[in-house]
């Protein structure tokens, strides 16, 4: 037990990740994780003056899950801290989706937790990825192919708008945390999907970690988060150097002056002008960027490349611009 605090008050420190007197949601699903987190969190809330809610979004996906809802209800209501919920059919959302499963719930998550922290004036969504979480979602992003945005994998604390989403646990393996929750006798709400491989991150975490682990490298969870923790930082620090050129543009970018870019630059340009328009760079690949490239440097003045979610780049004579087309 104490080697999970001790890893979750070195992330707090050494990230900043709360004030005194902080208004704080919990994203709580049931789970291991989540669960831990809701009562590392009560523990540590007089120290750092928090104010703790806790919010959860039934799926609708599994018969059980208004169990998993009125589980969280129950343990919040022990430790005292508010509680609100809603459900959503993950399903029908699916059908009007070009999406995956996973990124349709993901998003209906995250929509109903900004939705509430919004409504409670609380400036901080805590949600309770660990260090496995963020090993596992570096190897999906390098086997579908990703580069210095998608290999930072998840932040430590990270403001999306008005909002701040701040992840305590990364630090900290998923057998701590069990290791946590039995010392505690606290027995979480098991996803017994999780323990199949009919998602990809299953496949992930149940085969090839274990696999990269016996024939590799014992260390490979450690040496994945770190690296996604390094990529982070020269992430950042680029993005600062190119992100006030891309808020004066108005989505018209000089031709000129694209040319004369550091790849780098210029590919970072590219992806934080789609994202302007279209709101995130979900689905835009490594083909898409280089085919905004060849508009760039080779394609006649007129020609249009098309990207996914109806956002289109157009060639002008000097300019080129990014638009909406289903807007």
């Amino acid at each position: 037990m104490a080697t999970v605090l001790k890893n979750v008050l070195r992330t707090i420190e050494r990230f900043g990740l709360f004030e005194k007197n902080d208004r704080v949601l919990i994203g709580v699903s049931g789970g291991p994780d989540s669960l831990a987190l809701m009562y590392i969190l009560d523990s540590l809330k007089k120290e750092y003056g928090l104010h703790l809610y806790v919010a959860h979004l039934d799926h609708m996906l599994r018969s059980e899950s208004l169990q998993d809802a009125l589980f969280v209800k129950r343990h919040a209501e022990r430790l005292g801290i508010p509680f609100t919920m809603t459900s959503v059919n993950i399903r029908e959302l699916l059908r009007a989706s070009k999406g995956s499963q996973e990124e349709v719930a993901r998003n209906a998550r995250l929509g109903f937790l900004f939705q509430v922290a919004k409504k409670l004036g609380a400036a901080k969504i805590v949600l309770g990825h660990n260090l496995d979480d963020q090993a596992e979602t570096v190897l999906m992003r390098i086997i579908r192919g990703a580069g210095l945005n998608g290999l930072s994998a998840m932040l430590a604390k990270r403001k999306i708008g008005s909002i701040v989403i701040i992840r305590p646990l990364l630090g900290v393996k998923r057998r701590e945390i069990e290791s946590f929750l039995r010392r505690k006798k606290l027995k979480p709400r098991i996803d017994s999907s999780n323990l199949q491989d009919i998602y990809f991150r299953n496949k992930i975490r149940n085969r090839l970690i274990p696999l990269l682990e016996k024939d590799y490298n014992a260390n490979i969870k450690e040496v994945l988060s770190n690296m996604a923790e390094s990529v982070a930082f020269d992430y950042d620090f680029l993005e600062s150097k190119v992100e006030g050129y891309v808020e004066g543009t108005k989505n018209k970018l000089l031709l000129e002056k694209l040319r004369r870019m550091h790849p780098a630059f210029l590919r970072l340009i590219l992806r934080l002008s789609i994202n302007r328009v279209k709101g995130n760079t979900r689905r835009i690949t490594f083909q898409h960027i280089k085919e905004l490239e060849e508009l760039i440097f080779k394609r006649p003045v007129g020609s249009i490349v098309n990207l996914p979610q109806g956002i289109s780049a157009v060639k002008r004579k000097k300019t080129l611009i990014f638009i909406a087309c289903n807007k």
